[in-house]
């Protein structure tokens, strides 16, 4: 763990002067991102997969339809502060400001949230963020596109119900959470108290400090109360730090599932064999390479502006390719509106709000096999419901299960009730999609 720490610092500071340098015709896109402390296991190969497709589109393709991108780094270092400080120094940038700003923290999320509306600048939280902000009623300038953390709770009681032989099983069992202490890892919280009362398990909520290295006392708890499934909702240094908790007091590895962000190779990695039998879910997408992999190895890799050689294909470089995707489509959807030239935040937004990724789309781009279509609107910022299960095999990740699709009739409930308070704390009325165009 601590040579992938060194290697993340010093790949952090070798990308000091990657960034384009700002023109006035170009369109500008803030990345927040940390490459440096705890996190930065996992954090630097979804910021490499990130830069490298927005470098591809410039080297390849001059950009979104002849529109140049350009971009600033920012570290965060998961720190909702610095995240805010990132945001309020890149939001002006560029010719028109920033395109849209993806928080890669639940917790930055949180805080931007109150801030999006007055600055009319849209938030990209690919699988994460607000579980909520699905609705775009009451949240238009978030856009949690592929799937919540609800979505996630949903995935993960559905395996478990099947591995046990179905849902009437679940009765009387014990359902454990061990989370990052922080927005992030109480987001499934409602999800899985709901999904408690429905199915009558037992469920327990484990809370690890951050940044999530010492958890025996959490484990010793484990190994008393013996859980039928622990579900992990960890990132950064926590993921290894539970996996070989776990083994220490001899849970079953292959009885803990954890979320689509406890689910890559430096969370695995550290636990040596300790992590064989391993579960995650999967954000649609898991480790390879794909079209899109070739394309940056032949114009940006091989040219030698390239970010992520080292986690080329794995898990989270590959997620930072599909949310550079996502947000550059919301940008060309909106040129077809607004014309192709640089925009600002507000005509992005409308670009998410009607962004249509279609099969055809997904093939043309080179993104086969890493996703599904996704269709966005003004009642439905989130777009998706699927994910799969993997398991880790002490070599690579294997896919073990088919899709899964998440209950709807639950998870809308919560998205109303949940979505309806925080209108009512903040005073917003809700848009009236009825009239979105």
């Amino acid at each position: 763990m601590r040579k992938l720490l060194g290697t993340a610092v010093l790949v952090g500071l070798g990308l000091a002067t990657a960034a384009p340098v700002l023109a006035q015709g170009e369109q500008f896109i803030p990345v927040l991102s940390y490459r440096t402390g705890a996190y930065a296991v996992n954090g630097v190969p979804f910021a490499n997969g990130t830069l490298d497709y927005l470098a591809l589109l410039n080297e390849r393709d001059g950009g979104i339809n002849g529109v140049k991108i350009s971009w600033e780094e920012c570290e965060t270092g998961y720190a909702t502060d610095k995240g805010v400080e990132c945001y309020e120094r890149l939001k002006g940038k560029g010719a028109t400001g920033a395109a849209y700003v993806s928080p890669l923290s639940t917790g930055i999320t949180f805080a931007l949230t109150e801030k999006a509306p007055g600055d009319k600048i849209p938030l990209l939280t690919l699988g994460y963020g607000r579980s909520e902000s699905r609705n775009g009623a009451v949240f238009p300038w978030n856009f949690i596109a592929m799937g919540s953390y609800w979505t996630g709770a949903d995935v993960a009681i559905q395996h478990v119900a099947k591995e046990m032989g179905g849902f009437d099983k679940l009765k009387g069992k014990k359902i454990s959470l061990v989370y990052h202490d922080s927005p992030y890892g109480k987001e499934p919280i409602p999800a899985l108290e709901a999904f408690a009362k429905k199915y009558g398990y037992t469920f327990k909520g484990i809370p690890v400090t951050h940044p999530g290295v010492e958890q025996k006392s959490q484990w010793l708890s484990i190994r008393q109360d013996r859980p039928d499934y622990v579900l992990l909702w960890g990132w950064g240094v926590m993921n290894g730090t539970s996996i070989k908790e776990a083994a220490a007091v001899a849970y079953p590895r292959d009885k803990m599932i954890g979320i689509w962000w406890s689910g890559a190779e430096p969370d695995v990695t550290p636990a040596g064999d300790g992590a064989i039998g391993y579960k995650a879910l999967m954000l649609q997408h898991g480790p390879g390479q794909f079209g899109v992999h070739a394309e940056i190895k032949k114009n940006v890799i091989d040219k030698g502006k390239g970010h992520g050689k080292e986690d080329f294909g794995q898990v989270l470089y590959n997620r930072g390719l599909i949310n550079s995707f996502i947000g550059t489509e919301a940008i060309r959807t909106a040129q077809a509106k607004f014309g192709k030239k640089p925009l600002s935040g507000e005509d992005v937004r409308w670009g998410f709000e009607n962004l249509n990724i279609t099969e055809a789309r997904i093939k043309e781009a080179g993104f086969e096999g890493m996703m599904k279509p996704l269709k966005l609107s003004c009642t439905d910022h989130q777009g998706a419901d699927l994910a799969r299960v993997q398991q880790w095999d002490g070599k690579e990740w294997k896919v073990i299960s088919d899709w899964y699709t998440a209950d709807r009739a639950v998870l809308d409930a919560l998205v109303a009730e949940q979505s309806a308070k925080y209108a009512a704390e903040k005073k917003i009325t809700p848009v009236d999609c009825s009239k979105a165009g």
